[in-house]
């Protein structure tokens, strides 16, 4: 049936229509006439998943130049099956924390670039402009991140290879005649390492919570500034 109103009019009106930025729509809830416009799929995500990407490969590369590379071509020992797991869960943090720096880091030039203008009234130049309004994605990759160096760090013990590990350090403090192969220093560094891993895991955990839209409209601003700024600090 006849509306009265023209296809541009009546795409202008559906794309109005809140459930529409909610719900997908299939072609035949609507008339063949109208053919609704392409939504882009994840543009906010685009800059900082290529930045993931970047900062991701060149930590890894360069731990796989280090940790197994090097070490082949100089003492030809063949450590390549460490690129699943110890490689990739190094370059992990790497990339969790260089990410963290960069959600703060535009805050840092945006209040030095007001302050070398003398005024906060005048628009930022484009890069810095997408640059922070990015930050919260950024901030949410840095956090995916670094869940899952905790899970990759919690696979340890179940490595094939670290059980072969095992098994040479027992026969080599059999060999030894060493009762005891406890060392103080090193288990109290690697206590005190666990533990600080994960409180700072989760308190990132409390601040990507709260940068959630559904949890952000329920913080009044002092109580989001205490924890994105107090946490941070």
């Amino acid at each position: 049936e006849e509306t009265g109103l023209d296809q541009e009019e009546m795409c202008f009106r559906l794309n109005q229509r809140p459930l529409l930025s909610v719900f997908a729509l299939e072609e035949f809830e609507f008339p063949a006439s109208v053919h609704l416009q392409k939504m882009p799929l994840f543009p906010k995500w685009r800059l900082p998943l290529k930045l993931t990407a970047l900062v991701m490969a060149v930590a890894f590369i360069y731990t796989f130049l280090r940790d197994v590379l090097q070490p082949f071509v100089s003492q030809g020992k063949n450590d390549f099956y460490k690129i699943p797991i110890l490689v990739l869960n190094k370059a992990l943090p790497y990339t969790a924390i260089t990410l963290l720096s960069l959600v703060y880091l535009p805050g840092v030039l945006a209040a030095l670039l007001q302050l070398h203008r003398g005024t906060k009234y005048r628009p930022f130049p484009v890069w810095l402009k997408n640059w922070m309004s990015g930050r919260k994605h950024i901030g949410l990759l840095a956090f995916l991140l670094a869940c899952l160096h905790s899970i990759y760090s919690l696979t340890y013990p179940m490595r094939r290879s670290y059980r072969y590990k095992v098994l040479n350090w027992a026969f080599q403090q059999v060999k030894q005649k060493k009762e005891n192969s406890w060392v103080e220093d090193d288990v109290w560094r690697m206590e005190i390492y666990i533990s600080l891993g994960i409180l700072a895991l989760g308190i990132l955990a409390l601040v990507a919570i709260s940068s959630l839209p559904s949890v952000s409209g329920l913080l009044n601003w002092r109580e989001f500034q205490c924890i994105q700024v107090g946490m941070r600090n």
